[in-house]
């Protein structure tokens, strides 16, 4: 869905606040876990990525679109300790040395065209983890939304390739499939409108559980957003897990 509106991706999310609300919870986490090498295995434009090599980690960022992976460089360079990777969250991870953690964020797994994808993801992601390390998966919790009308989240101005639009976002579930619905409409009459509806993975807990504890973890905690609030499958806007191997 992503591929080539890279610039829409950036522009329709408030980065700031969402990286002040995610980064307790991460520096917490790799404090207990002693994390020093972080794998991204669906970066994105590579918020998350330049935010850990801040913090002194090393980062290997991965994505499948090479749109995404050259906005990262271009905003981020590669020095010493991030490097950029064209590659699907799927594909084994060539590496010498063994991660301390993985994150699949931002509701990436779900959008896997079948739960194979995810197995395949989540097996990928746990081999690439030492003994002791870290793999963490976050998703939207579809069965929060009621089955068929869209909820929108998002409609705001932005200035893209010196054009303005009007960029708007929801979500809907239909039976165990969710979609994401997209609307890019210009402000000028020269430009024609663009939209999208991406489906993507109703994933459950239980599921997600059983194959992370298949693929080598031994411990496997949920929650329900960034604050580490209880999972609720009914109430709960996200869901978290924290697969430690």
């Amino acid at each position: 869905m992503f591929d080539d509106i890279a610039d829409v991706y950036e522009a329709m999310i408030d980065w700031e606040k969402r990286l002040r609300n995610e980064e307790p919870f991460y520096r917490s986490l790799f404090a207990r876990i002693g994390v020093r090498r972080v794998l991204d295995v669906a970066c994105g434009t590579g918020r998350h990525a330049a935010m850990f090599h801040s913090w002194g980690l090393q980062v290997e960022a991965a994505d499948i679109s090479s749109n995404m992976i050259e906005r990262a460089r271009a905003d981020y360079g590669e020095p010493s300790g991030l490097r950029w990777v064209v590659r699907g969250f799927d594909q084994p991870v060539p590496s010498e040395e063994s991660f301390d953690a993985a994150i699949c964020v931002g509701n990436s797994l779900a959008l896997a065209p079948d739960m194979a994808t995810v197995k395949r993801a989540v097996q990928a992601m746990l081999a690439a983890v030492r003994k002791g390390g870290v793999a963490i998966f976050h998703a939207l919790n579809l069965r929060r939304l009621a089955d068929g009308p869209c909820q929108w989240q998002k409609c705001l101005r932005a200035t893209l390739e010196r054009a303005e639009v009007l960029i708007v976002k929801g979500v809907h579930r239909s039976g165990s499939n969710g979609y994401v619905d997209l609307i890019v409409a210009p402000l000028a009459a020269t430009t024609n409108m663009r939209s999208e509806s991406t489906a993507f993975l109703g994933i459950e807990a239980q599921e997600l559980e059983r194959i992370a504890r298949e693929a080598g973890a031994a411990k496997v905690q949920w929650f329900g957003d960034y604050e580490r609030q209880p999972y609720d499958r009914q109430q709960s806007v996200d869901l978290i897990a924290v697969a430690e191997k």
